[in-house]
């Protein structure tokens, strides 16, 4: 922690570019530190709204959260704990001779170290007709990115609900995490959704071909269709001729000859259908946003190239945090590791002997009624020698897989029953030898009426909460759910543990209704 300020000593001045959860996180971090006895912390925030968790949009998309029980922490938390928070604020350049970054109003903001957690953007997919002539995207069209898409889209479907009693369609172009977090929040809105993924499966970079199928199941049981391995090339018209088409097992719906509704667009696919649609939403295509620091002269691969202190391999002075950062040749684009990042790089930031080794990968699906986690890289693992413990049942939409390399869990994935996650989770971080019959027993369920009390065996080390790295014993030292969220972070990201947290904490009903959105 840092040592007083004493008055003859310059105060460091650091400015982090980017509010985003890691950011948040980060500065959790410093202010528990007490780093503002020596710091002069600055948050420059592009959008004009608090830092709020974006894993939780598509709930807000879905209709059970407020947009307001998004935020992470308030305008008036940095205030109080003397940070300055400045919304709206869209950084220009950095020069990194003069230490300065300037504002797209001609403001200079002056630094000492300098924090990049500008995150990912996302990439139009090459798509005809997304555009219009203008440069602004088909009023059909919308990204699903930012709290303000989430809010457009809203509006377009509560246009669509003016309309009457129609067939209302949306297409989701994007089978990864975010893409079936939207379908499932589209659906549950009452939409017919179609997801298109190019890829031969869901998930295709998380999970195997056989997980990807009983997912996709699971959707189809949920009223959301997919089509994989075909690729969206083209929006236009829906009067245009129909492609004849296709029946039986992986056929595409074909457009009408004639549209159903004047309203509608048509989306082409590669192999020549047509799917019919009120809404196309963009969910695939992301990449870190890295032209502030190409700008400046940064060393930029896919990300920002930094070393084990989160530095950049270019210019020690300046360290990038999150989706932005490449960290020994991987991005990871998820919050669990930008989290992970942001508690090492407030230790560096503190002078604390502290590194950052890039190997914890946790990735976890948010959507109702859909279970996914994903630890770790198993192709990687697999191609490095790790042996496969699999045990899928298709039946009740289940498929869980370990890779194990001496007798060690080195990549997991989980879909459809998650009851053996935080244990399993507690393997991979801690690194645990098992047993030869371990890896087999930690796959089967929980027998039939334990689910409700699984969570009051866990040990106080087990991890509870993924994205915040939350163990159970934390959670227990807890009164109430409200201080386990505020002081652990707990729940506030993808919000999958709520029910473990409920559990541990003896929570009565009346808590639990209280705490929706949270």
């Amino acid at each position: 922690m840092p040592e007083s300020h004493r008055p003859d000593q310059p105060r460091k001045r650091l400015v982090v570019v980017g509010s985003g959860m890691a950011t948040t996180r980060l500065i959790e971090e410093l202010v528990a530190r007490n780093a503002t006895a020596t710091m002069d912390i600055t948050v420059l925030g592009d959008e004009p709204v608090a830092p709020y968790n974006r894993i939780l949009l598509s709930a807000v998309l879905e209709g059970t959260h407020r947009p307001e029980a998004l935020t992470l922490r308030s305008p008036e938390w940095y205030a109080d704990n003397g940070v300055d928070l400045r919304l709206g604020a869209r950084v220009l350049t950095v020069e990194r001779e003069l230490k300065d970054v300037m504002l797209v109003d001609g403001t200079l903001i002056e630094y000492d170290v300098l924090v990049l957690a500008t995150g990912s953007i996302p990439t139009l997919p090459p798509i005809r007709g997304l555009v219009r002539m203008d440069g602004s995207l088909h009023p059909s069209v919308h990204a699903f990115r930012s709290l303000s898409d989430c809010e457009g889209l809203v509006e377009a479907i509560e246009a669509i609900d003016d309309q009457g009693p129609i067939n209302k369609r949306a297409v989701v172009v994007g089978g990864g995490l975010l893409g079936l977090q939207v379908a499932r929040a589209l659906g549950a809105r009452g939409l017919d959704t179609e997801i298109v993924e190019g890829g031969e499966h869901l998930l295709h970079q998380q999970i195997n071909t056989a997980a990807g199928k009983i997912l996709s199941r699971d959707l189809k049981k949920l009223g959301v269709s997919v089509y994989t391995g075909a690729r969206a090339v083209r929006l236009h018209s829906p009067d245009e001729p129909a492609t004849p088409g296709l029946s039986g097992i992986g056929a595409v719906r074909v457009l009408d000859p004639l549209p159903r509704n004047p309203g509608k667009v048509a989306l082409r696919l590669d192999n020549g259908f047509n799917l019919d649609t009120d809404l196309l939403v963009l969910t695939a295509g992301g990449r870190p946003s890295t032209a502030l620091a190409r700008g400046c002269g940064l060393e930029v691969r896919r990300g920002i190239v930094v070393d084990d202190r989160l530095a950049s391999v270019t210019d020690s002075n300046v360290h990038a945090l999150g989706d932005c950062v490449e960290h020994d040749g991987r991005t990871t684009g998820f919050v669990p590791p930008a989290w992970e990042q942001a508690g090492i790089l407030a230790g560096i930031l503190c002078d604390e002997a502290v590194k950052y080794d890039g190997s914890r990968i946790v990735a976890r699906l948010r959507a109702t009624d859909l279970d996914v986690a994903v630890l770790g890289d198993a192709e990687r693992e697999i191609a490095a020698g790790g042996e496969v413990v699999e045990v899928s049942n298709p039946i009740s939409g289940s498929h869980r897989r370990l890779v194990v390399r001496d007798g060690r869990i080195v990549a997991a994935t989980l879909v459809g029953d998650l009851s053996r996650v935080g244990l399993i989770t507690q393997h991979f971080d801690r690194q645990t030898v098992l047993g030869p019959h371990e890896p087999g027993n930690l796959l089967m369920p929980e027998r039939s009426g334990d689910e409700g009390s699984v969570a009051l065996t866990l040990p106080d080390d087990a991890e509870v909460c993924a994205c915040a790295g939350v163990s159970a014993g934390r959670i227990r030292a807890c009164s109430s759910f409200e201080q386990a969220r505020d002081t652990t972070r707990a729940t506030t990201g993808c919000g999958g543990c709520a029910p473990t947290v409920r559990q541990l904490l003896g929570s009565r009903p009346a808590l639990a209704t209280s705490q929706k959105g949270s």
